[in-house]
């Protein structure tokens, strides 16, 4: 943490500097006077004065020194061990992300700082701009502003086709051109904007097991207008000729001209990916050729005469003995080298000049040779080092799992094969975020299934533990004895292979509700409908013994503990549509509560009266939660001139001349002239009480406590579902239901579907005004249910979650 490293100093050194520097990134927020300087934040400082200052005095726990903050713009006595050392050249990458929490949050995604690395001039790239992908090419990287130090390396883009901007760029900013390219065509944009996209013939060397030394057609010899080549179209292949070849975007499409005659007519041309074209060189006699991925049906074609034959098949894959390994089978593989490796098939098929069928495994650690590549194309997606290419036959069911294995007879009975168990995984895994969580956790058979009168636990369990671990503590914290089944139920067959395999069957939810039904602490959680704060006081309080979330006090009135805050509050005609900051604001006043501690979690419930009732029809979701003012003994800002609060009126809280939203806090001087109108001379003074060391003359130092907004359980007609927010930007929202469609009848079983909803960022930044306006039913997407059917609300202040 203390120590310099040498290859970070020197690799990306720029010649033109005379000062080296050094450049570190801020682990957590910093409140400094009058300002929080958040998790994110680039810290610079010279080297030799680095270096001089760790020889003078040896580096010690709560060590400082004096670093510039770039965004800010100040410089800061830090403490080194809040600091983590980067590159010049990931110092550049990150500085010209913002906001910070989006910067902290990429930096942590190594994976992706990794990938920027790699980006070139010349590269073909898609451009995420105001919520559109457009195409481009890269002509420019690197700083658009010139200062002595590091400055934000940014990507400087030629849109292509019908990708132009409203600004007019032409590859100029701040009066300097960085490259040339008509009007509306150039864009400035950071890294995180930016995917990478393969032209035609482009291939990256990236081999793993299985590859056989040779060419690959698909990479040396693409295809070509009036080459002849098969398509599959609608369940069947077509076999016809290359009319042209053009740029799509995020992919290469092919103009296709089938042989197929409709009436005395030859069908029209159709445009089609070009990883769904085989060449007509590439067609085996007798052979079969698959391609399949974790989200596609695989294909086994027989050529004759006819044409080709679809034999879809479920779970895609092929049948060594009795049993039938597909794509999601659980997997060991010996190769000779010691202990076998295990991990989950995701892949089944051909691959190119290979006459064995392969699977694509991705492991359960860093032992493989690729990341899903092969040859420069993508057949499934995984952390770099994690996936391998092997031959099926050197497969072999997961000895630990057997009884998960696919059976022929579940092959030849679809209702038999689709429903199927979720593993046990007994390693700690953590929440997935941003693209990984998408990735894992997106689609049909998603999720936790529900079964039986279940949603209010399913929705609880996703919400909590899907994408966030400010309660991971539930899993692994001492208990008692003859409750440590009930916790490794939880954690191993719940929680870890969600978080894995993006997936648990309603068979281990039903074990673990079992369980607490056999507990004797509620009756009926294998069958009756319940809320899910009584679930979660029955496994959080008597099961786990967990330390209450909540710490509340009131005057006169010992300490409370609770779980969950239930929002209480008294009519007000001037509250239609609330946000969730003011309900909780009017509902810690109205009660008289406090907070006497800052939670880790902070768990809402709306005001309801039962199931049905809503107290309000619509309620904006605040994204951040500021809890600064519902804290007992901390320092508070004067509402109206920022000096340090020492009295707080209630009756303000209401008066209509002041702000609908936050408690009324003011020094002495405002106070006496808010009190000196005669209809406020009459109102109470309640003193303040601040830390001695805040009480000082000056601008008041007091540093905003808020949390996240990270999950919303909505119910409608007695159906709980939930939304998760799964990473920092405000399209980042999925929707989860655990029952969202049924395969069969009586006999059947659920289909538990997470869905993106990006839509829901567009209401949730509306005002009240705008959002009165909205009717439910024109709504897009799922976003009326969060809206107008929010049940809870769940917080997060990770910072905290490290200590409780």
């Amino acid at each position: 943490m203390f120590g310099i490293d040498s290859s970070k100093v020197t690799m990306f050194s720029s010649s033109k500097k005379e000062t080296k520097y050094l450049y570190f990134i801020l682990m957590e927020d910093l409140p400094i006077n009058e300002r929080v300087f958040p998790a994110g934040n680039i810290a610079v400082i010279a080297e030799a004065e680095y270096i001089k200052e760790i020889q003078a005095e040896p580096p010690t726990p709560g060590r400082k020194l004096k670093f510039h903050l770039a965004e800010a713009d100040v410089h800061l006595s830090l403490e080194v061990g809040s600091l983590n050392q980067l590159s010049e050249q990931n110092a550049g990458l990150l500085l010209a992300v913002s906001p910070s929490p989006v910067r902290f949050s990429l930096y942590l995604e190594k994976d992706r700082l990794e990938n920027a690395q790699h980006i070139h001039l010349g590269n073909l790239v898609t451009v995420d701009y105001k919520s559109k992908f457009l195409p481009g090419i890269v002509r420019y990287i690197g700083s658009i502003c010139d200062t002595p130090k590091l400055s934000g390396t940014f990507l400087g883009i030629e849109l292509q086709g019908e990708g132009e901007v409203d600004d007019q760029c032409d590859g100029t900013f701040g009066g300097h051109q960085y490259f040339s390219c008509k009007k509306g065509c150039g864009i400035f944009v950071p890294f995180n904007k930016v995917k990478r996209r393969q032209s035609v013939g482009e291939g990256e060397q990236c081999v793993g097991a299985g590859t056989i030394n040779g060419k690959d057609p698909w990479v040396d010899h693409p295809v070509n207008p009036g080459d002849r080549v098969a398509v599959y179209v609608e369940e069947e292949m077509k076999e016809g000729t290359v009319v042209g070849i053009m740029d799509g975007g995020t992919t290469v499409l092919v103009n296709f001209e089938s042989n197929q005659m409709v009436g005395e007519e030859s069908m029209m041309p159709l445009k089609v990916p070009l990883e769904s074209v085989i060449k007509e060189d590439m067609l085996q006699p007798m052979g079969s050729i698959q391609r399949s991925n974790s989200r596609e049906i695989s294909v086994d074609g027989v050529g004759s005469p006819g044409g080709w034959k679809r034999d879809l098949v479920e779970n895609g894959g092929s049948r060594p003995g009795s049993r039938f390994l597909g794509v999601k089978s659980l997997v060991q593989i010996n190769l000779g080298k010691g202990e076998p490796m295990t991990g989950v098939i995701q892949w089944m098929g051909h691959l190119p000049d290979v006459t064995d069928e392969i699977a694509g495994v991705e492991l359960d650690e860093d032992k493989g040779t690729s990341d899903g590549t092969w040859k420069g194309h993508r057949y499934f997606q995984c952390a770099a080092k994690r996936g391998l290419f092997v031959r099926v036959a050197s497969c072999q069911p997961d000895t630990r799992f057997q009884s998960l294995a696919v059976t022929l007879e579940d092959l030849q009975d679809p209702e038999r094969t689709t429903n199927r168990e979720s593993c046990v995984v007994p390693v700690i895994v953590p929440p997935p975020r941003n693209e990984e969580a998408f990735r894992i956790l997106e689609g049909r058979m998603r999720g936790i299934q529900g079964h039986c009168n279940s949603c209010y636990m399913d929705s609880a369990l996703f919400s909590l533990f899907s994408c966030t671990l400010v309660l991971d503590s539930m899993l692994y914290k001492s208990t008692n004895h003859q409750f440590g089944h009930i916790q490794r139920i939880l954690r191993e067959e719940i929680v870890n292979p969600l978080r894995r395999h993006g997936f648990v069957d309603c068979k281990k939810v039903m074990n673990l509700r079992k369980e607490l039904t056999q507990g004797g602490y509620c009756a009926g959680f294998t069958n009756e409908e319940k809320d899910p704060e009584e679930f979660l006081t029955v496994i959080m309080q008597h099961v786990l013994g967990l330390e209450p979330l909540l710490k509340l006090k009131s005057p006169g009135q010992k300490e409370q503990e609770c779980y969950c805050h239930q929002v209480f509050i008294e009519k007000d005609d001037d509250l239609i549509v609330p946000t969730v900051q003011q309900l909780v604001e009017h509902s810690f006043h109205s009660n008289h509560l406090k907070l006497t501690e800052v939670p880790s979690c902070f768990i809402i419930q709306m005001p309801r009266f039962g199931k049905n009732y809503k107290m309000f029809e619509k309620i904006i979701p605040s994204l951040e939660l500021d809890i600064t003012d519902l804290l007992c003994d901390s320092p508070r800002e004067c509402c109206l001139c920022g000096e340090l609060a020492t009295q707080e009126c209630e009756e303000c809280f209401k008066d209509k001349l002041f702000s609908k939203t936050g408690l009324k806090q003011y020094c002495d001087m405002c106070w006496h002239q808010v009190h000196s109108h005669s209809s406020r001379r009459s109102h109470r003074s309640m003193k303040l009480d601040c830390p001695v060391e805040f009480a000082r003359t000056g601008k008041a130092m007091v540093p905003r406590e808020k949390m996240q907004l990270f999950a919303v359980l909505c119910i409608e007609t007695s159906h709980y579902v939930s939304f998760i927010k799964y990473g920092p930007e405000d399209r980042q929202w999925m929707f989860f239901d655990s029952m969202s469609d049924r395969h069969g009848g009586e006999s059947g079983y659920n289909i538990p579907t997470v869905t993106h909803c990006p839509e829901v960022a567009k209401y949730v930044n509306y005002s009240a005004a705008q959002l009165i306006k909205e009717q439910p039913r024109d709504m897009e997407g799922v976003a009326k249910r969060q809206l107008c059917d929010a049940y809870m609300y769940l917080y997060e202040n990770p910072r905290m979650a490290v200590y409780k």
